[in-house]
């Protein structure tokens, strides 16, 4: 049986790019979802500021289910049972609150917290996260990325998230990120499949040449 962790390990090994659908509508979600993950992509967020999102997510992780679906901003441990409930399996969120990581451990869904500091981050791993948000990007430079990776143990994964774009990655990527989250950048409400699927395939591009540089 395939775990939630599992599909989240495949999806670092092979394209660790997390799609933020903010904005999106569930009449959407089967097209934006069959774009993203014909290109390629496992790891597709639908932030519950989004319209109705716990409908685009039971819509998402029912049609794909070789994609690790969850939600976004998640802010308290009641959001993640509705996520779970929904057919989620990821929890995203802007901050570190650890009755939401315990509550996605014990319901055995992946974890991704939001920090900024090294403080948050021991603080996230320690309550068992499953890697560290590392939000907002704007504010946590490649070079506060390369301070964190000197300090935290060995294969801690951060993702930074928040004004990534396909200029920026490169430098992320050689000051010690694993991944990334990519939100208005990928996807904005109202873009078409195409242009999903063209946006996707250009990130697609940018993360392969960081990972030749």
């Amino acid at each position: 049986m395939t775990t939630p962790q599992d599909k989240f390990n495949a999806a670092m090994d092979s394209l660790p790019l997390v799609a933020i659908l903010r904005g999106i509508q569930p009449v959407e979600a089967p097209s934006v979802g069959t774009a993203l993950t014909l290109a390629g992509w496992r790891l597709i967020e639908v932030p519950l500021n989004s319209p109705r999102p716990l409908e685009s997510i039971a819509e998402l992780s029912g049609r794909f289910t070789q994609a690790l679906v969850g939600a976004g901003t998640v802010l308290t441990s009641g959001e993640v049972r509705d996520v779970h409930a929904a057919g989620g399996q990821l929890i995203v969120s802007p901050n570190f609150d650890p009755e939401v990581v315990r509550e996605a451990l014990r319901l055995g869904l992946v974890c991704l917290p939001g920090v900024m500091t090294a403080t948050e981050a021991f603080a996230a791993l320690g309550a068992g996260a499953s890697g560290l948000k590392l939000f907002p990007a704007e504010m946590v430079t490649p070079a506060a990325v390369k301070a964190l990776r000197a300090v935290l143990p060995d294969g801690a994964l951060l993702l930074p998230v928040g004004g990534i774009t396909p200029a920026n990655m490169a430098a992320y990527r050689a000051a010690g990120a694993d991944g990334f989250g990519i939100g208005s950048a990928l996807y904005k409400p109202g873009m078409t499949a195409a242009q999903v699927s063209e946006s996707a395939m250009n990130f697609i591009a940018c993360h392969a040449d960081t990972m030749r540089a």
